[in-house]
């Protein structure tokens, strides 16, 4: 039979995280690379969307969002970011980041086009990537403290580059950008005339004091940028996909043009009970961050008396570790063999790497796991 598939979608590979957990479930491994809470986000928020449901907040919402959510969306970037954001013409509410992420760049990116992506990389702005025809040029940041050589961002931007897609803080590292690389990607973006993708799902999950500054809120930066968050990630509620991209004007309407043909409108109940939750806030992101601090805290702790190195992340819920050195391993040959013999799930970092071999003595961690799941998990990677 002919070979119906498109050329560009036969360049996208299974997921490493399916990959991995279907490796998981045939040799019944404890998971700690799924990277998603395994227990629930708030009982409030549920009874919220159930209140919504049992109110008659059924039907299809508007195609760019709940009112009442967009509203509470705007009031969360003045009040945390003193960025003014219009609710009726700068933001769209998607099926989570994932769906945020795809429409933002199918309206912007086509064939020959090139953009930016900062390694190790989430794998999905790959695959976007790819499936608008766009090609990616890569920036590594180096360990230990996963930082990259400014002027070798420059050096990659040609008059095909259209955009640099920022992740902040950074999904797998953890790492959250410092003012000084902001202000370096911002003052680029504006020399050359370039959009700045910035995927900010972890933006109200950070460690040890540190402050999340999205680069929309830098001088002159706001008409150029596209910031992408999850309520998925802030409440623990990731099977609910519910996200949104914030931008200004000109760039929401193309974005919006995409959103109308893939999911037109996300559920209902869950944004209603989403705009109440984000009124919450103050009372509930202390609560959430010393929750992931104390598990990210004992993960650190225990490895410590493992062969295990680990870089101390400062945001998300991951974790980088060093492969040890004297197993003369990659990457995937040590989690295939966690996997097998030590019944411990990770995913091997070389799939969030194009350019550098870094990623094949790193493998990335997920803590945000029920302790008990936790404590089981490290015991087998500290008998390794």
């Amino acid at each position: 039979m002919k070979n119906f598939e498109a050329n560009r979608i036969s360049k996208i590979e299974t997921s490493i995280f399916t990959k991995i957990s279907q490796l998981a479930i045939k040799h019944k491994a404890i998971n700690l690379g799924q990277g998603f809470p395994d227990f629930d986000g708030p009982d409030w928020i549920m009874e919220e969307a159930f209140k919504a449901m049992k109110s008659g907040k059924n039907q299809y919402a508007p195609a760019n969002g709940v009112l009442s959510f967009r509203k509470e969306i705007s009031d969360v970037y003045k009040k945390f970011y003193s960025l003014d954001i219009n609710a009726d013409e700068e933001i769209t509410v998607t099926a989570g980041a994932t769906e945020a992420l795809y429409s933002t760049f199918n309206a912007f990116f086509q064939e020959g086009d090139e953009l930016i992506l900062f390694e190790p990389y989430y794998d999905g702005y790959f695959a976007n990537a790819i499936l608008c025809g766009a090609n990616p040029k890569f920036i590594s940041l180096r360990k230990p403290d996963f930082t990259f050589d400014f002027y070798e961002l420059e050096a990659n931007i040609t008059e095909k580059t259209k955009a640099i897609i920022l992740n902040n803080p950074h999904n797998p590292t953890g790492k959250v950008w410092t003012l000084e690389e902001l202000h370096w990607i911002a003052k680029l973006a504006k020399r050359y005339n370039l959009l700045v993708i910035s995927d900010e799902v972890y933006e109200f999950l950070t460690f040890d004091g540190v402050s999340h500054i999205p680069i929309a809120s830098l001088p002159e930066m706001k008409e150029r940028t596209i910031t992408i968050s999850s309520m998925g990630k802030t409440f623990g509620m990731t099977g609910w996909k519910i996200g949104y991209a914030v931008a200004p004007a000109n760039l929401t309407a193309p974005i919006q043009k995409v959103h109308q043909w893939t999911t037109f409108a996300v559920n209902t109940p869950g944004q209603h009970a989403m705009a109440h939750a984000l009124n919450q806030l103050d009372e509930y992101l202390p609560i959430f961050r010393k929750t992931y601090e104390e598990k990210r805290d004992y993960v650190l702790s225990e490895l410590k008396s493992s062969n295990f190195k680990a870089h101390l992340p400062k945001a998300s819920y991951f974790i980088m570790l060093d492969i040890p050195k004297e197993k003369n391993i990659n990457d995937l040959e040590c989690a295939t063999e966690l996997i097998e013999k030590n019944g411990i799930a990770t995913i091997p970092s070389s799939a969030f790497y194009s350019k550098s071999d870094e990623g094949k003595g790193m493998l990335r961690l997920c803590f945000a796991k029920k302790d008990e799941i936790l404590r089981a998990g490290i015991e087998k990677l500290k008998n390794y």
